[in-house]
């Protein structure tokens, strides 16, 4: 078991003890990371190549790791920012420290991602859990430059967390560190790197995981990661990497044509970095390598190069699609209900038909006064042919708010009737990824439209119907969602 405790007892501001429910997935959590010990691969390998004082510590921890009856007990990534996470989410209002001490004699490795060789790094790298296809990843903070000359991109790292401290850095990245810095996690000192993070001897090949801009998402902070099909808009044309105006951090906007549009991303470069004045590479597109990361304040997913190496930018530009390369056979613009059908299988709130500045919708939430109520509403469209042509798709412009959950799901039917259960048909999920891809907006109503990825409907035959269900998932989701055009395209 691991007894979390924060480091400014006298504030008492771990809550986490105080309330029942939450010591429950504590209590879980620690049973499932003990268990995960327990089947951890034992094939450590041994540091021979190391300075002598380095690889006999290592050694140790590794040789313990392997006893009987060890001292040590290794943790993933992804447990070691869960126990801080549970932390953070019991917290309530803004004074309370943003990192917890570690008690235990816990031992986490990963591998590294980034390198501040060209200076886009400063004391500080990433690591994540696996070499290839990683499923988490977290910050180091220490007081070294050039550390990539020690720790280097995809080299094996064992960090020995005992009275260590994890928590949000200053852009809310979960990161470890050997003393805090305000409310927040400070550096390993230069004293506690040499007894405190190991390199092995191993360095493997950080294979890129393979993301389109609309799938990068807060999971993969800290990982790095390839987005094809991007470019730089031509509007940057004549920019260099980094404003000259600017003192630390420029971002410049990526963008990748997807559907009839574009998705954008914020590409960040630090001042310091030597390829700031490099003129960006706005004739073509291509292949960006990057780690994705937070902005300062942790308000904006961004992405950061290692070096300009990963940049590889060859091919033509994009073009979005045009929708009139389409031919439109269903369109509608939600001016009224008209002849879709609302009907309820949990709870009694439901779409309803609605508008704002002369935008007209169907919304749904979930939300009252307060509370989140239990529901799953249905909106069925009138029947449609689909054997009148061939090669469907569906595109959806939805907009949401008070975003805490994707409450939307959408299905097709061949034998659902009219006026009957919708419980009793049977109903094949579609768009999963494309509505799952769409921002979430956490905030007030923004009105901002968003268009999904096209969704393929060709697999359809027969006259078929669709559905767009809201479900609050048990009374845990009230995102507001505004559907305000469902167009089918065939070419």
């Amino acid at each position: 078991m691991y007894i979390l405790d924060s480091k400014k007892t006298m504030k008492n501001k771990f809550q986490i003890m105080k309330t029942t429910k939450l010591l429950t997935v504590l209590l879980a959590l620690f049973a499932s990371v003990a268990i995960t010990s327990c089947v951890e691969d034992d094939d450590y390998s041994v540091p021979n190549s190391l300075g002598s004082e380095e690889n006999e510590a290592l050694e140790n921890i590794l040789r313990d790791l392997n006893s009987e009856n060890p001292q040590y007990t290794l943790i993933s990534i992804a447990d070691l920012k869960t126990l801080y996470q549970t932390y953070e989410d019991a917290q309530s209002g803004f004074d309370y420290d943003h990192f917890i001490q570690i008690p235990d004699n816990l031992v986490v490795k990963g591998y590294v991602t980034s390198s501040d060789a060209t200076g886009n790094f400063y004391k500080e790298f990433y690591m994540q859990d696996a070499p290839e296809n990683p499923t988490a990843a977290m910050g180091v903070l220490l007081n070294q430059v050039d550390s990539y000359n020690q720790f280097n991109v995809g080299r094996e790292v064992y960090i020995r967390l005992k009275d260590m401290y994890v928590g949000y850095n200053s852009n809310e990245v979960i990161s470890v560190g050997g003393k805090t810095d305000d409310d927040e996690v400070g550096q390993f000192t230069a004293n506690q790197i040499p007894s405190r993070i190991f390199r092995s001897t191993t360095t493997e090949t950080i294979v890129p995981l393979q993301l389109s801009l609309s799938e990068i998402s807060e999971t993969h902070v800290g990982m790095f990661v390839t987005a094809t099909d991007v470019q730089f808009p031509e509007n940057l044309d004549g920019s260099t990497f980094g404003d000259p105006s600017e003192d630390f951090d420029t971002q410049r906007t990526l963008e990748s044509c997807e559907g009839f549009g574009y998705t954008n991303f914020l590409l960040e470069s630090s001042s310091f970095s030597n390829f700031y004045n490099t003129p960006l590479p706005t004739d073509n597109g291509g292949v960006i390598s990057a780690v994705v990361l937070k902005s300062y304040g942790g308000d904006n997913l961004v992405m950061l190069i290692n070096d300009l190496n990963d940049v590889q930018f060859n091919n033509a530009r994009c073009t979005p699609l045009d929708i009139n390369d389409f031919n439109v056979v269903f369109d509608e613009a939600f001016d009224s209900q008209g002849s879709w059908e609302v009907t309820n299988t949990v709870g009694t709130r439901d779409w309803y038909n609605t508008g704002f500045s002369g935008e007209n919708y169907m919304r749904a939430s979930a939300y009252s006064s307060g509370n989140i109520d239990e529901m799953v509403s249905w909106l069925i469209s009138p029947s449609i042919d689909f054997d009148a042509q061939s090669n469907e798709q569906l595109l959806l412009q939805i907009a949401d708010a008070y975003s805490n959950g994707q409450p939307l799901k959408a299905y097709y039917s061949n034998d659902y009737t009219t006026g009957s259960n919708p419980d009793d048909s049977t109903w094949v999920e579609i768009g999963a990824a494309e509505i799952d891809a769409l921002a979430d907006n956490t905030g007030f109503f923004d009105n901002n439209y968003e268009s999904t990825g096209l969704i393929d409907l060709s697999m359809i035959t027969g006259n078929a119907v669709i559905a767009f269900v809201y479900d609050s998932n048990n009374a845990t989701v009230s995102t507001t969602i505004d559907l305000s055009d469902v167009k089918i395209l065939a070419q």
